[in-house]
């Protein structure tokens, strides 16, 4: 019973884990090899959701401070410049379906998307706080289910393969 929430705590923690998240937390679930895709789920989707709120509130007054520091400066400036870059960009396609965007964003499991940056992006644009929070929750259930999918192909043929 330890070792079954030992495993559902690691699932919880990457995926909370900026650039990881819920994309690097699934198949790492899967690849446990003894958790019901469920739990892994919804553990996953607990862990991405939880600094949401956070973030929304507090990154831009955070990174803007942060880039003052000596020596650290520089790469908040960069973190600060990508959400920058990110919601601009995301703004510009949207126009006035700017929620709808973030959903899309964060659904879209690639590489630089997610809850984080989203939420980064949602932040330096000042958008509302909780159509954000639905924005990124939609996009996160979302990428947990292509996720979810992908993961059992890959793992499930490599299966077949081996065994």
């Amino acid at each position: 019973m330890l070792a079954l929430i030992e495993q559902y705590f690691w699932i919880l923690f990457i995926s909370m884990v900026p650039l990881i998240e819920l994309r690097g937390a699934i198949p790492v679930g899967v690849a446990m090899g003894n958790l019901p895709l469920l739990g892994i789920y919804i553990a996953a989707i607990i862990g991405n959701m939880l600094p949401v709120p956070i973030i929304l509130l507090f990154a831009k007054k955070v990174l803007i401070w942060c880039t003052k520091l000596p020596y650290v400066g520089k790469f908040f400036g960069m973190i600060y410049n990508k959400g920058v870059k990110a919601g601009t960009k995301m703004q510009e396609k949207a126009g006035r379906g700017l929620y709808f965007a973030l959903f899309l964003f964060v659904a879209i499991p690639l590489p630089g998307t997610g809850a984080w940056t989203g939420c980064l992006a949602a932040t330096l644009l000042d958008m509302k706080t909780w159509p954000s929070v639905l924005a990124v929750l939609g996009g996160v259930l979302t990428a947990g289910l292509i996720m979810g999918a992908l993961s059992l192909g890959v793992f499930g043929g490599l299966g077949m393969l081996l065994g």
